[in-house]
């Protein structure tokens, strides 16, 4: 199979997953939807293809750009936004694409180009709140920014839907090829990538800028952290040797993660009349895909050590890590709809 049709074999089947999980996470509510509603899973899957084609520039795995798609289209953020209106998700779902030109332009010729083009996703941001004031079509609060509160969600997003915070985070299990991305961004010295990543995570903290909600800046942040997961999957993949102090400081994170969501699963199991029993039922969840999280890992830091040769590897790595993900995903996903709706 040519190298052409392998790639276009594999956007069609990722798609075809995608399309497949939206419809089913919004078919219960299919017959509820009022007519802007139906956006909704039509932003998350223009948003998991958008994240899925922008990573193929540095992930070259399948399962790695597929996961970063899942994330981003299917994150808690991006399903989050169902909370005000569906063109906020519509925008989300823009932003991978827009951020193609510039990913995917020849690097050879016309290099003056890339800083308008980098600039491009954040003028459209600017643009459609200006055009959407315009038409008295008020998407976001121009309120709604990033507090300290929010920051539970990025390591207990599911407790922070039961709480209606705003979503910032992923879910559990990709937090272990995240810090994994991160790594290998740091390493790579990627100052360019660093710099779109942070000034919109300093822009959500910030008052309204150009009448822009604060909130809409984090989801360049998100689409950045997106790919880095999936780099991070790829990375955890084809580890080698080298890599097995990364390996088991990973799992040793979402260990202690899961020790303590688990503390605090139990907390709330002791408020008085049993009132935070659903908090802590939530929490004991978490815990559990953090403890699936750390076992996961604790096997691929476990098959690194053991430096098979290549002729004895049994593909028990990339199994064991997309069920993992693909697993923390489905329910995540399916909680979080469920709150929103």
């Amino acid at each position: 199979m040519s190298k052409g049709l392998q790639s276009t074999t594999r956007l069609v089947t990722a798609a075809a997953i995608y399309v497949a999980f939206a419809a089913y996470l919004y078919q219960p509510y299919w017959g509820n939807l009022q007519r802007w509603e139906y956006l909704f899973p039509v932003n998350a899957f223009l948003a998991a293809a958008g994240c899925y084609v922008l990573s193929r520039r540095w992930v070259s795995s399948f399962a790695g750009s597929f996961f970063a798609g899942a994330v981003y289209g299917f994150g808690p953020f991006t399903l989050g936004l169902a909370k005000f209106h569906p063109t906020a998700g519509f925008l989300a779902a823009a932003i991978p694409w827009l951020f193609c030109p510039v990913t995917f332009s020849p690097k050879t010729k016309c290099r003056w180009l890339s800083i308008p083009l980098s600039l491009l996703p954040f003028l459209a941001i600017v643009l459609f709140f200006q055009v959407s004031m315009h038409c008295r079509l008020f998407v976001v609060p121009a309120q709604a920014k990033l507090h300290l509160s929010d920051l539970l969600g990025l390591l207990a997003p599911l407790v922070g839907a039961m709480r209606g915070l705003t979503l910032v985070g992923f879910y559990h299990i990709p937090l272990a090829p995240l810090i994994m991305g991160f790594s290998m961004l740091l390493a790579a010295r990627r100052i360019g990538v660093m710099t779109i990543l942070t000034v919109p995570v300093v822009l959500s903290f910030c008052n309204p800028l150009l009448n822009v909600s604060p909130i809409i800046w984090l989801t360049i942040a998100v689409l950045c952290c997106s790919v880095l997961i999936g780099a991070g999957t790829q990375g955890l993949i084809s580890a080698g040797f080298a890599d097995r102090k990364w390996a088991l400081s990973i799992a040793g994170i979402c260990g202690a993660l899961a020790i303590a969501t688990l503390l605090l699963a139990t907390k709330y199991f002791q408020t008085f009349l049993a009132l935070g029993a659903g908090y802590a039922r939530v929490f004991t969840d978490t815990g559990k895909m953090y403890a699936l999280g750390a076992i996961t890992i604790l096997v691929v830091f476990f098959l690194v050590r053991a430096k098979l040769p290549a002729e004895r590897r049994i593909p028990i790595r990339p199994v064991l890590l997309c069920i993992a993900m693909a697993t923390d995903i489905f329910l995540g996903a399916r909680f979080i709809v469920d709150r929103m709706l």
